[in-house]
Order: C-alpha cells, then sequence, then structure tokens
C-alpha cells in the first residue's frame, strides 16, 4: 500500500467568482475543480502551488492562508489523495483562450459565481463553503467520482 498522494490546489475569488479549471484531458469528464496539482517533493506547498497554477490556467499567484484540507479515495481502485487548498490572489496575467496547459490536462478555465456552481459538477463538495467561507474547513474521505460515471 503506497502513500496517500499530496496536491496543493488554489481559491482564488475575483469580483466574487472562483476560478476553475476542469479536471480531466480531452473533455473526458464535465468536472470542475481548483487549479492545483500533485507536489513535488523538496519543494515548498506554496511554491508547488505558483508552479501548478501558472501551468494550467497562466496565472501568477500570492500564496495567502490554507482553507480546506480534503481527502478524495476511491478504495475500488486504491486511490488516496490528499488536498490541501489555499486562498490565493492573482498577482499577473489574464485568462485567455490560447493559453495552453503543458501538460495537456486542463483545457478550460473560467470564473464563476456561486449561483452558477450550482449547476456545475465539481469536487469537493465543500468547495463553495471553502471558496466563500472564512474558517478552515476539514472532508475526511471523500469519495472520488470516476470520469464519465
Amino acid at each position: 500500500m503506497s502513500s496517500p498522494r499530496l496536491a496543493a490546489r488554489a481559491l482564488i475569488l475575483q469580483d466574487e467568482k472562483l476560478l476553475l479549471v476542469n479536471a480531466y484531458p480531452a473533455s473526458q469528464s464535465d468536472l470542475w475543480c481548483a487549479p492545483g496539482g500533485g507536489v513535488d517533493r523538496h519543494s515548498s506547498l506554496p511554491e508547488n502551488l505558483i508552479r501548478e497554477v501558472h501551468e494550467e490556467t497562466g496565472l501568477s499567484v500570492d500564496v495567502g492562508a490554507p482553507c480546506l484540507i480534503n481527502e478524495f479515495h476511491d478504495p475500488d481502485l486504491g486511490f488516496h489523495q490528499v488536498d490541501i487548498y489555499f486562498r490565493c490572489t492573482i498577482v499577473a496575467g489574464t485568462l485567455t483562450e490560447t493559453w495552453r496547459d503543458p501538460e495537456g490536462i486542463v483545457t478550460e478555465r473560467r470564473f464563476v459565481s456561486r449561483a452558477e456552481m450550482a449547476t456545475l459538477a465539481f469536487k469537493p463538495d465543500s468547495l463553495p463553503d471553502a471558496a466563500w467561507g472564512g474558517t478552515l474547513l476539514y472532508d475526511p474521505l471523500e469519495l472520488l467520482i470516476k470520469p464519465n460515471g
């Protein structure tokens, strides 16, 4: 059994809208999430997050305080990931349709209101409360939703 995968994610609010990215390449799923990704060893969580946000969105961010810890798991696949979400602010860049994620995973990115989130598939379930709330939240062992399923 391997250790859980660790990821860092950014909660970026602009004009009361949250930045979301598609979670699967080539439109494999309609699932949206906060930008971010896996943590590289020997680099801090904020350093990893700055890199991931830029890769996925073309934006440069300052990383603030953590606001959500979420555990995703899929017992059938043996998958377990711990995501740490940080409040972030944009310091440079704008979203453009021409930006390309070098890893080819994120192909869409957009800002959505809290009301718009009710019409989207997103993970984790506590994302709106974390983005527009003020306290640190912890979601233990939330089941992972599989693409197209």
